[in-house]
């Protein structure tokens, strides 16, 4: 949509040539192309079409000799398992076969055919390779697009484009419809989502042809049901018609577009398990009720228009867009980064807002509040037990669950979904328990925590809240969606509701709700593999297994019955993806606030067991127990030293005051989930199955040997040593010396599943599988714990060292040596090892120069493969200014 912006209407000097790439991503593409290319050979110019779009959508709309098309392949759309699932591996293979690997060939081609029709001006929406064909010869170029590309191929999704044309408002006539009937549009995809020939549709669905006119149809409708593209969102908008839209996965442009069409009250989402369910009656019903309010321009394709054609003819043309009033150094919007260029404004749209106070997703606050101040925020609650402790961000989340209390829901401004969500599922007059958990920065021992290393770790300023109020089935407030649930199944059925602040920067859904029924098979609750299968049902809520998972580990693991509904608030201020215990303060803080609700009295150790199989079993993420030791049993300004055997804490150790730690973000996305961690954890354990069986070969040869030289005492006491690493349990526990003398020589560097698994029978890790068909590395995980044991035990015996530059020193060391470790196990990263390169630089550029160091060693933490980085230096100014330069 766009209005003309005063464009000069002055004709051309001649007759102009546009060569008009157009993406294959989407049909919505190819009808926006339409509309300019309509205008442009309206105003007399040719205009040579290269595309992998179908003819006939062009043809069908635009009949003349000056409209050309060509088909040609030059890029990919969205590779999906189904209407909403997008596959991002598979669209990257699809793209690198399509676009990489024929480069040059198309580089090629394209110049010999821009040069045979005397192109004038290159349009592309958006192929990326042609604006460097145009550069190249000489030929000006445009994009057009919805979104600039970086931003949809952040998650490797493609957007959908818009489209727009006059209403043929004698579809409906066409259809057989009746007047007074009510027409749904499913549109999830193409022009409009259609059956095959073959099958058969249910009464009162009727199939479109495959060239039926999206804009025409949307037009002749009440309501669509489908998925929000850019499309879609400007077609529901200009026609005024609901939408009822299905959440997608990864779609980088849905939260913006969502909030858009919320402003102009046009939308309403439906969760993804009642629309595979059929349960739209509620949501459809809902949606009829909605005014849509959107009075703007519709005239986008003439005034692009226009404007490629003042370009080709060299004329300057600025959007006005560009003068917003609100500057932003770096804004968040949707989840991503938006950086400005120097000298330029971003523009904001006034409906659109992050809201990050108002939810609780942004960081904690710096300032210090009084309690009395505290108080007057929250002066609606009255704090039956606890204590606040001090902590700000504590007694911002209560103010921020205070505010709900009262949300004027009939107001029409805009609410957060979130906050709208939550306002209505609590009873104010109840009990709400919370509890808070920090997330962590891993000091030393990183994934050596599964081996059963000693680790330190230092808990974060930020953490997770969670808000948790159980009510008898018959008083539960429920979600309407929920009610019509409950309604058609007749029954008092306890329900879990769910909602996350702050999941609109995360791309996630807002809310998740279940019948607690659902994590019961007959009389016994369902095992973890069927619950896993349940949350993985939709992705865009598979974060629910988190929180949920608590209360299925409860019933599995210590027999709790749980007969109440609960509703469940999530405020996590630990960045995601970035290596710092996001999950495990998640679950820590959830399990918490239940276990307090239900008075369970269940100790921090036991209580980080219990929440290691929620992400190990639950979630499927398999994960060691160090992340939920450390978010339940840290203290401020301590290093919590604990042997992961399976979770025992040693002691906490004061970080003495002469030295500080940091951490720094890479911006490379991380996941114990993910399939490097997988892997080298499996090659861990593969690593440690050779060594039990290496040194029970010893044990028999020893037994059976008649070797002299051997002294009897020699031979018992070596034999009693092989029977021990025999009976290996956890690899830390076997030293440096020994790994180099016994088995290093003939642990293989690389082993194939298949291999293994016929060799040795199993790998006897309860959390992950042997893939028979892949390869994995085993010499370098297995050496990792065994060293990285041994490093962190010096690390900790270090640190009650005296206050020495030599002490720095050898920790930085110590951290070095671990980074690299973490390397060679391939759990390192370009973003990683660039943090880790600028201190090594800056420590050495202070040396060179004659100083003393401020920084003194870096490593990257948790589980590797991106996330955050640790740096060790002096508690100093000069090395927080050393930080700021790095950063």
């Amino acid at each position: 949509m766009a209005s003309n912006g005063g464009a000069d209407r002055s004709p051309p000097p001649r007759r102009l040539v546009f060569a008009f790439y157009l993406t294959g991503h989407g049909f919505g593409h190819a009808t926006r192309a339409i509309e300019v290319a309509r205008h442009l050979v309206v105003a007399g110019h040719e205009v040579h079409v290269a595309t992998a779009v179908p003819e006939f959508v062009f043809t069908a709309e635009v009949r003349s000799p000056r409209l050309r098309i060509r088909r040609v392949i030059l890029d990919c759309g969205a590779v999906q398992a189904d209407p909403l699932t997008v596959d991002p591996l598979a669209t990257l293979e699809k793209y690198r076969e399509a676009a990489v690997v024929p480069r040059e060939s198309i580089l090629r081609e394209e110049t010999e055919w821009l040069s045979s029709i005397k192109a004038d001006l290159v349009i592309s929406d958006v192929v990326p390779v042609v604006c460097k064909v145009a550069a190249d010869m000489g030929i000006r170029s445009v994009c057009i697009g919805n979104f600039s590309w970086d931003f949809i191929y952040s998650e490797y999704i493609m957007e959908a484009g818009y489209h727009h044309r006059s209403v043929v408002w004698q579809v409906r006539k066409e259809l057989g419809l009746e007047e007074d009937a009510k027409v749904l549009l499913f549109n999830f995809g193409g022009q409009v989502c259609g059956a095959s020939d073959s099958q058969d549709v249910p009464p009162n669905f009727i199939k479109l042809a495959k060239d039926a006119y999206t804009p025409d149809v949307i037009a002749a409708s009440d309501c669509m049901l489908g998925k929000i593209g850019y499309g879609a969102a400007s077609e529901v908008l200009a026609y005024k018609l609901p939408l009822v839209f299905v959440r997608r996965d990864y779609f980088n442009e849905e939260p913006f577009l969502r909030n858009l069409l919320e402003h102009y009250e046009n939308s309403i989402e439906m969760i993804r398990t009642d629309f595979l369910a059929g349960h739209w009656k509620p949501y459809l019903l809902c949606a009829l009720t909605l005014q849509p309010c959107y009075n703007g321009p519709t005239n986008g394709g003439e005034v692009v228009a226009q404007i490629l054609q003042d370009t080709a003819i060299g004329k300057e043309c600025i959007s006005d867009k560009f003068s917003g009033t609100r500057r932003l150094q770096d804004a968040i919007v949707s989840g991503y980064q938006l950086q400005r260029a120097p000298g330029r404004d971003v523009h904001v749209p006034d409906w659109y807002s992050l809201s990050e106070t108002e939810t609780g997703a942004g960081p904690t606050s710096k300032n210090v509040a009084t309690k009395e101040t505290a108080t007057s925020s929250f002066e609606d609650f009255e704090i039956l037990h606890g204590d606040l402790q001090g902590l700000t961000d504590t007694m911002d989340f209560l103010k921020n669950l205070s505010e709900l209390n009262g949300n004027n829901l009939e107001s029409p401004g805009k609410q957060q979904q979130e906050r709208t969500a939550a306002s209505v599922f609590f009873d104010w007059e109840k009990e709400i328990y919370i509890a808070r958990a920090p997330g962590r920065l891993d000091v030393m021992g990183g994934i050596a925590d599964y081996s059963g290393s000693l680790v330190l770790q230092m808990p974060l300023r930020e953490a997770c809240h969670v808000a948790v109020q159980r009510n008898h089935p018959s008083k539960q407030k429920l979600w309407k969606h929920t009610q019509a649930r409950h309604l058609e199944n007749a029954g008092l059925t306890p329900v879990i509701q769910i909602v996350s602040f702050g999941s609109e920067l995360s791309n996630r859904a807002p809310t998740f709700d279940m019948d607690l029924s659902d994590f019961m098979d007959g009389e016994k609750p369902i095992s973890y593999e069927k619950a896993r299968e349940f949350f993985c049902q939709n992705p865009s809520q598979k974060w629910a297994a988190y929180v949920a998972g608590t209360i299925l580990v409860l019933m599995t693991e210590l027999g709790v019955q749980f007969t109440d509904s609960m509703s469940i608030l999530v405020s996590s201020a630990v960045p995601e993806g970035k290596g710092v215990s996001s999950s495990a303060s998640v679950e820590v803080a959830t399990m918490s606030a239940i276990a307090a609700a239900y008075g369970l009295d269940i100790n921090p150790r036991d209580l980080a067991l219990l929440c290691q199989k929620v992400e190990n079993h639950v979630v499927g993420a398999p994960c060691g127990v160090m992340d939920q030791m450390a978010s339940a049993c840290v203290e401020a300004n301590k290093l919590l030293a604990m042997v992961c055997q399976p979770a025992e804490v040693k002691e906490l150790v004061s970080i003495p005051t002469h030295m500080r730690f940091w951490g720094l973000d890479s911006g490379i996305r991380h996941s114990v989930g993910g399939g490097d961690y997988r892997s080298v954890r499996v090659g861990t354990y593969m690593g440690r199955k050779m060594i039990k069986c290496a040194a029970s070969d010893l044990v028999s040869e020893s037994l059976t040997s008649e070797a002299p030289a051997q002294s009897d005492c020699y031979k018992g006491n070596g034999t009693g040593l092989l029977k021990s690493e025999a009976a290996l349990e956890y690899l830390c526990n076997l030293p440096p010396h020994r790994f180099e003398a016994s088995y290093a020589k003939d642990i293989p560097e690389v082993i194939s599943g298949d291999a293994f698994l016929e060799k040795y029978g199993d790998h006897s890790d309860t959390v992950t599988v042997i893939d028979p068909k892949r390869s994995y590395s085993v010499k370098a995980p297995t050496r990792h714990p065994i060293y990285e044991n041994f490093r962190v035990e010096t690390f900790k015996t270090l640190l009650a060292a005296g206050n020495t530059d030599e002490q720095l020193s050898a920790l930085g060391e110590l951290m070095y040596q671990c980074h690299n470790s973490y390397s060679a196990c391939g759990l390192g990263s370009d973003g990683t090892d660039r943090l880790v390169d600028l201190v090594q630089e800056m420590q050495h550029r202070t040396a060179s120069e004659g100083g003393s160091p401020s920084l003194f060693g870096a490593k990257i933490t948790g589980g590797g493969s991106g996330g955050t980085v640790c740096v060790i230096g002096k508690n100093c100014a000069r090395s927080s200014e050393e930080i700021a330069e790095i950063v």
